[in-house]
């Protein structure tokens, strides 16, 4: 069962004089990882390395420590501890004694996994992407019923009503279906978007 973060958390600790803060947040998209990426960018830092996983994909980047001594052992990590949809970012300043390989992987390895041991974890619950026609007087309920349920949604409209995209729990899925079909009285059925996959 793959968990997630519930917010944001963050560890500092200093090794052979160089400093090391960790950030783990949860993402649910590339978009998310580069927002986030970009504001806690910070030049003061010697490198900003980081690790993600967001279902089956995953990144990550040694930002000029050599080659897999920081991302991967910070991705190590999140895997190890059964996480998905998190992205864990590490700061460095360079304090004057070099780690060495097996230092750095330590020291970005255990950085990480100290961070997300302070974080709150959840059960991931799988969403899925659906889609759903209305007319203008309808929307009105379907959105009351989306804002009631804090679901993701975006709608265009057009003259002949409201297309609507959301992203469901699976065990909102069937309800929000019968929602449709009483609301619509049949006339609209609620359709799930398969998504391609990267396997």
């Amino acid at each position: 069962m793959p968990y997630t973060l519930a917010s944001l958390v963050s560890f500092e600790e200093d090794i052979k004089k160089s400093r090391f803060q960790a950030f783990a947040t949860p993402v649910e998209n590339e978009q998310q990882v580069k927002d986030f990426l970009d504001v806690y960018r910070d030049p003061s830092t010697t490198h900003q390395c980081w690790a993600w996983k967001i279902g089956h994909q995953v990144r990550f980047n040694d930002d000029g420590e050599p080659s897999g001594t920081a991302g991967r052992p910070i991705l190590a990590t999140i895997e190890g501890n059964e996480l998905s949809n998190v992205l864990v970012l590490v700061n460095r300043w360079y304090g004057g004694i070099k780690l060495g390989t097996g230092g750095l992987v330590r020291a970005y390895g255990g950085c990480a996994g100290q961070c997300l041991l302070l974080a709150d974890k959840i059960e991931l619950i799988e969403k899925k992407k659906v889609q759903f026609f209305c007319q203008f007087n309808e929307w009105a309920i379907f959105q009351y019923e989306l804002n009631q349920q804090q679901i993701d949604y975006q709608e265009d409209y057009s003259a002949e009503g409201v297309q609507v995209q959301a992203q469901l729990q699976k065990h909102q899925i069937e309800a929000f279906a019968l929602k449709i079909q009483d609301v619509t009285r049949g006339r609209e059925q609620l359709k799930i978007i398969e998504e391609a996959t990267d396997d």
